[in-house]
């Protein structure tokens, strides 16, 4: 299949979309984003790379981190993690209290705010340093040792923790969160913060491909197939939080986006897609990013359904 004449007609039609999307303000550092920055990279299991735009530009990864914290604790607890958070969509805003309230404290779904605070706080148990050593595994399913935090981000978010502290603070008092809540905090946001582009978001979500793939002598390239397949049954259910059932009936694929606009999608053994438009829609996702996925998707005639 001619990958790069399909995306170069993509980027053609969508010179003409008008963006009605608006840059996450409410994260004063992301809100210095070009509103108008657009990347693409499309990296197949055949080793081929496919790019459009800003394809190498860094951008804070945001929410997208939750999928690889969460490989990460699965990886270091195993399924013990499932005690503590469950597997259903929300259907509700990704910062909600109420049903965190309603849940007695057990969040929904490792991808929404308070699910992804339990991760972290679950990770904070099997790390010596926590920042420091996530950092590395991002690192090296990435295969890029340049990642790094974007600090100011991190404090951005720090500065207007409010929404999430009180996710957190609730979540404590139900004694669902074992650490104290701003170091918890600080590491989540930190793992928000990792400025990454869409050829190194689309490179470290190989691992999700259920695809023997890259170096084995390091442990981190590779999941295990089980593993990949609930990360990927999660994506495909809660990755957009509650707009999930329109990607998956838009899009079809399994993915997740964040609020910097990146958005990460794949086919397992097939391909991994990464886009970034930092314009979104009402429900958080990047707005251009689904058009661009759903005209991929439509145009090459392969999704998972």
């Amino acid at each position: 299949m001619n990958y790069q004449s399909i995306l170069d007609s993509i980027q053609k039609e969508i010179s003409s979309f008008k963006n009605t999307g608006k840059v996450a303000t409410y994260i004063p550092e992301l809100g210095k984003v070009d509103a108008h920055k657009f990347g693409l990279h499309l990296q197949c299991v055949t080793g081929e790379h496919f790019a459009l735009g800003d394809a190498e530009e860094r951008f804070s990864i945001q929410s997208i981190s939750k999928v690889i914290s969460l490989s990460y604790a699965l990886k270091l607890a195993g399924n013990s993690i499932w005690q503590r958070v469950d597997v259903e969509p929300s259907g509700d805003p990704f910062n909600s209290l109420v049903q965190l309230e309603y849940e007695k404290g057990i969040p929904r779904n490792p991808f929404i705010n308070a699910g992804a605070l339990v991760i972290t706080d679950i990770l904070m148990g099997h790390l010596k340093k926590p920042k420091e050593d996530f950092l590395h595994y991002v690192r090296d399913i990435a295969n890029d040792q340049t990642i790094t935090y974007d600090e100011s981000v991190a404090a951005s978010e720090m500065k207007h923790k409010f929404r999430n502290a009180s996710l957190a603070n609730l979540m404590k008092d139900f004694g669902n969160l074992q650490h104290n809540v701003d170091d918890v905090l600080d590491f989540y946001f930190h793992q928000c913060a990792i400025a990454m582009s869409c050829k190194q978001l689309s490179e470290a979500f190989t691992i999700f491909l259920n695809y023997p793939k890259g170096d084995h002598s390091k442990q981190a390239r590779t999941l295990e197939p089980i593993l990949a397949k609930r990360i990927n049954a999660l994506m495909l259910t809660c990755g957009f939080y509650d707009e999930s059932g329109e990607f998956a009936f838009r899009v079809g694929l399994p993915g997740k986006s964040g609020v910097g606009g990146g958005i990460v999608a794949l086919h397992p053994k097939q391909y991994c897609i990464a886009v970034w438009s930092p314009p979104l829609n009402a429900k958080g996702n990047s707005e251009l990013g689904m058009k661009v996925l759903e005209l991929f998707t439509s145009r090459t005639g392969i999704s998972v359904f």
